[in-house]
């Protein structure tokens, strides 16, 4: 109740500034739901929500509206932006080219105590914190909440970095939603990175919080904080933790990239290309949180582990923690980095992969037109569990290049009968064969039959649109592999659009559909 009424108080304030006749416009039963609210000049004002508009009249606006509003706000800094006084509100400028201001986005700032209860163990855990997500999903809130927890409840000694005056409101006395945290203000956006830097000098802090982590000076403060064993939670320009690392600019904060040149032996064994990208440095940040959504959190508790496996082209699967039906959090999906990180390990030093638990069984394979001696030189190589088969029926795996997909020979169609996976490789060289055999072994679940997971290997919608210029180049029907009715549904949708017969055939679970010419 009581952040109710304090939502209250800080949201009327920012509407006393409004014109009454947009007021009248603004339904009181959505107030809480409000995200900001748009003006510009010669159009129309709106009220933006989490998930629609509202029109505000039917009067566009004009100069006299947007200077009457900037009567009651104090100066604008040179990020163009202002607030309203012990407020978390945040008023940004749009200017034309010669300084005049042509529009404004009033943005409601809220304090949400309990927003971070569903992270609270990670914070309790002292390492360093980056969160990323896009614009309005909560970072800011959450960034704030967390400050007011390791200040309040943690008794910590946390100085927020306030560059502009969000995190703590606006004024000299910053907002109750920090708690007893301290907060400095940063005079300029480009000093942002100085006042970092002093926080840790001059009033030895424990943690230091940052919104808006964005330039290569900011990047190298932080780092520098870090490593003075000052725990860091901050934000970063990016929604995901690839947007980072592809960040000339910011890649520093997850560690840092580089080329590096292997020697040969060594290339062979990783079954790469000479020259592979490679993690600098430790990154700044233990760990990392994408927040999804307001209901989901992706946790990524070794963003250096979770760096190399994307470098190595490979999917880390990270924590992730969301919101049931009744609004309680769960953890939906545990982290499987150990043992990514393990997997990476094994197939970069040559490790006998049988001796490993997660690969105990042998998979069966099948080439047709893939260089037999290449997958044997492969298969002895790197350890894999792999034998190749003889026989189509009893394979676990059918592998082939991707240009026989449209030849669909009588081995290809004998594996789509005995519901055998199929993979592809583009062309038959060395790396691609490699790669295909380790990333084989990596996808397989321990105690599963590929066969249970056929449609993984090969996308059913390639294969129709394949199946379908095969059909029409020979007039002959051709058979797709069994899929689910949600899948072959797609298929025969894809038929129709080329206008060509289809239907479904087999009983479950080796339904499938025939493409007719």
């Amino acid at each position: 109740m009581e952040q109710m009424e304090l939502f209250e108080r800080e949201l009327q304030l920012l509407l006393d500034i409004l014109p009454e006749e947009l007021l009248v416009h603004l339904p009181k039963e959505e107030m809480f739901d409000l995200i900001e609210i748009v003006l510009d000049l010669g159009r129309i004002p709106q009220a933006r929500y989490s998930n629609h508009f509202r029109f505000l009249g039917e009067s566009p606006v004009n100069h006299e509206e947007l200077e009457r509003i900037v009567q009651h706000l104090g100066p604008f800094g040179d990020d163009n932006r202002t607030g309203i006084e012990r407020t978390l509100h945040r008023i940004s400028a749009i200017r034309n080219r010669v300084g005049d201001i042509v529009g404004l986005t009033l943005r409601v700032g809220r304090a949400l105590y309990g927003t971070i209860e569903p992270l609270r163990d990670v914070v309790a855990q002292n390492r360093s914190i980056l969160l990323l997500g896009k614009p309005g999903v909560g970072k800011t809130t959450m960034l704030r909440e967390m400050a007011r927890v390791l200040a309040d409840e943690m008794e910590k000694r946390v100085v927020i970095v306030d560059t502009s005056n969000e995190i703590g409101g606006d004024g000299d006395i910053p907002h109750p939603g920090i708690g007893y945290a301290r907060r400095m203000q940063v005079p300029k956006v480009t000093q942002q990175h100085a006042v970092m830097i002093e926080a840790v000098e001059n009033h030895m802090p424990e943690v230091v919080v940052i919104d808006e982590i964005g330039t290569a000076e900011e990047a190298a403060a932080a780092r520098t904080i870090a490593e003075r064993g000052v725990m860091l939670i901050a934000t970063a320009h990016g929604i995901t933790l690839q947007n980072l690392i592809q960040n000339p600019t910011l890649s520093d904060i997850v560690g840092g990239i580089q080329t590096v040149t292997l020697s040969d032996e060594e290339a062979r064994r990783r079954g790469t290309q000479k020259s592979v990208l490679e993690r600098k440095e430790t990154p700044t940040f233990d760990i990392l949180i994408e927040i999804f959504s307001r209901e989901t959190l992706y946790v990524h508790q070794d963003v250096a582990a979770t760096v190399d496996l994307v470098l190595r082209g490979l999917e880390a699967t990270p924590e992730i923690r969301a919101k049931d039906q009744e609004g309680n959090w769960a953890i939906k999906q545990e982290s499987q980095i150990q043992e990514q990180r393990e997997d990476l390990a094994v197939l970069d030093h040559g490790t006998n992969l049988e001796k490993t638990s997660r690969f105990v069984s042998v998979i069966s394979l099948y080439p047709y037109a893939v260089n037999r001696n290449q997958i044997e030189k492969a298969i002895k190589n790197h350890k894999l569990p792999i034998q190749i088969s003889r026989d189509v029926s009893n394979s676990d795996v059918f592998m082939t290049l991707k240009s026989q997909l449209r030849r669909l020979p009588e081995r290809l169609k004998e594996a789509h009968q005995y519901g055998v996976p199929v993979i592809t490789i583009r062309a038959n060289t060395r790396v691609q064969i490699e790669n295909a055999l380790k990333d084989l072994v990596r996808r397989r679940p321990e105690g599963k039959n590929p066969k249970d997971r056929a449609s993984n290997w090969i996308d059913p919608l390639e294969e129709a649109e394949l199946a379908v210029e095969k059909a029409m180049n020979t007039h002959k029907s051709v058979e797709l592999q069994p899929q689910d009715s949600y899948t072959r549904r797609l298929q025969h949708e894809l038929a129709e659009q080329y206008r060509l017969r289809s239907r479904s055939i087999g009983s479950e679970p080796y339904r499938r559909v025939v493409i007719f010419p």
